[in-house]
Order: structure tokens, then sequence, then C-alpha cells
């Protein structure tokens, strides 16, 4: 009997701790989303709203397009997708990267830009990627307004340098493809 009741006190104990260990996790996990990904939802949804709402997206690829048939011009829409203070207003839903895309790939299929630069071109657009979720990544990892004060333009001008070197390494990578 004695074997017996430790038996099922072990268990019992083991199953306890787990299911604390669980909705400790749970408990956890929706704190995090509240406090710091939902304000960011919100955030992303109000500059979609406003991209799609003033058709400045529209409007900054019909201006961009033009540049994308030849290497100088890609590092150019490199260069000004990933300007610091631009870029993190240029990520939320990767709206303008997207109309810009389409429009680039139109004029690809066109034969308009050739399709070599297919690669070149999707580092050009997209140099802002991640310039806009960086600043929840560092609240989600309970950085020191320190580490945010310098972690973020320490990325954003990070990304303005590479953006360029990316568009080479797309460009060198399309050579000879058609």
């Amino acid at each position: 009997m004695n074997i017996a009741y430790r038996s099922m006190e072990f268990v019992s104990r083991f199953v306890g701790a787990f299911i604390n260990n669980f909705y400790a996790a749970g408990r956890d996990t929706v704190e995090q989303v509240i406090r710091n990904v939902l304000p960011f939802m919100v955030f992303v949804s109000a500059m979609i709203g406003i991209i799609l709402g003033t058709q400045i997206g529209s409007t900054i690829a019909n201006v961009l397009t033009p540049l994308a048939n030849n290497l100088l011009g890609l590092i150019v829409i490199s260069l000004l997708c990933g300007i610091p203070v631009l870029s993190p207003l240029l990520g939320p839903g990767a709206v303008i990267a997207s109309v810009v895309g389409t429009l680039l790939g139109t004029q690809i299929g066109a034969g308009a830009i050739p399709p070599n630069l297919a690669i070149a071109a999707l580092f050009a657009i997209n140099t802002q990627v991640g310039c806009d979720f960086f600043p929840v990544d560092l609240s989600l990892a309970e950085a020191t307004p320190k580490t945010v004060e310098v972690g973020i333009p320490a990325m954003l001008f990070s990304r303005w340098i590479t953006g360029p070197i990316a568009v080479v390494i797309g460009w060198i990578a399309g050579l000879g493809m058609y």
C-alpha cells in the first residue's frame, strides 16, 4: 500500500508541475502578445490603411519603376527604400514593396526590364525588410532603453549600407541567367 501511495504521489506531483509549467507559459505568452505584438499590429494596420488610402504606394512605385532597368537604378532604389527614417514607414505590411514588386514583375514580363535583374530588383525593393519589426523584437527581448536607443538606429543604418551590397550580389547571381 505504501508503494502505491508513493507512486500516485509522484505521478500527481509530476502532472501538477507539468500542467503548472504550461499554464505559466500560456499566461506569459498572452501577456507578451498584449503588451508587445498587438500595439505593433495596430500600427501596421494604420500604416497600411494610410498607404492604401492615400495611394502613396502607387505613386512611389510609379516613380521608382523607371529606375529598375539597370544596376545603378536598382542601387538608387535600394538606397531610397533603406533611408533610416523612411524604411520603418515603408516596411509595415510590405505594401509599397508589394506594389513596386508587382509593377517590376509586370515590366520584366513585358520585356521592358531584363529578367536577369529580377533578383537584384527583389533585393532593392526589400531593403527595408525587418526595419519595422525590430522595435518589437527588442521589446520582446525586454531590452533596456539604452539598447533600444542604440540598437534601432544601428540596425536601420546597417540595412541602408548592406542594401546596395545585396543588390550587387543579386545582380552577380543573375548574370547569365537569361
